[in-house]
């Protein structure tokens, strides 16, 4: 090998050494430089609330707020209207060795009459704490039993009885109203948590209060329409 050939290829390396021994020599930055690396690798950003989740507050609230509506039916049909009607004794509750039963548990209800309801009860022996559950339900019924069933005629409705009937109305919709009011201050109080936690959005939690508050003043409707159906027809009756 030629004595230049050799002297060029010594060069090379000695650059390539020099070159590599500089890189590793580089600096690597301040102490405050490498905290904000480090900051910056470690840090997690919270996650951000998606419309999914949004939606499942909504739906949520939407069937809480169907239940009560379902509930305010239920309360509704025991409102007597001059008629007999076997979801009158809906919400009477006899004491049944010793626990609390409601009547249509533990008898046939049936109406032999537009103006009479009867109750067969499956146990005999329960015949007089039935009775007795029936006039202290506050409906204003007398029953009577023959020692197999019971009796209850439906007295025409007096002015006094229809406007305590529409007082009852009013305060079974009141309560409804009430709780669909609570429904909306659960599903908001969550929302604004989860704000406050950095979980969601300013723009997404007025979303949902807005599609929670539209939900509450379309049942808190509802309510005035169905209380006002039953005021309606016990006036008529």
């Amino acid at each position: 090998m030629k004595l230049s050939t050799t002297i060029s290829i010594l060069s090379a390396v000695a650059i390539a050494c020099a070159d590599a021994f500089s890189i590793s020599r580089a600096p690597l930055g301040t102490a405050s430089d490498i905290h904000q690396v480090s900051s910056r690798r470690h840090r997690i950003t919270p996650p951000r609330m998606s419309q999914e989740d949004m939606d499942l507050i909504t739906m949520d609230a939407d069937e809480r707020m169907g239940k009560t509506m379902s509930n305010l039916a239920d309360n509704l049909s025991t409102v007597r209207t001059g008629r007999a009607n076997p979801s009158m004794l809906d919400r009477v509750e006899a004491d049944y060795y010793g626990a609390l039963t409601p009547i249509s548990q533990m008898a046939t209800i049936s109406v032999p009459s537009s103006q009479q309801l009867q109750i067969t009860p499956f146990d005999k022996s329960s015949i007089a704490a039935v009775e007795k559950a029936i006039i202290y339900a506050g409906l204003g019924f007398t029953p009577t039993s023959d020692g197999n069933v019971i009796r209850i005629n439906i007295p025409q409705l007096t002015e006094e009885r229809r406007k305590d009937l529409l007082k009852q109305c009013k305060s079974i919709g009141e309560e409804a109203k009430v709780a669909i009011r609570n429904i909306r201050r659960d599903g908001v109080d969550a929302i604004k948590k989860m704000e406050k936690a950095g979980d969601l959005g300013k723009d997404q939690a007025l979303d949902g209060i807005d599609a929670i508050q539209k939900l509450t003043d379309e049942h808190i409707k509802l309510v005035d329409e169905r209380v006002g159906k039953k005021e309606k027809e016990v006036a008529t009756l």
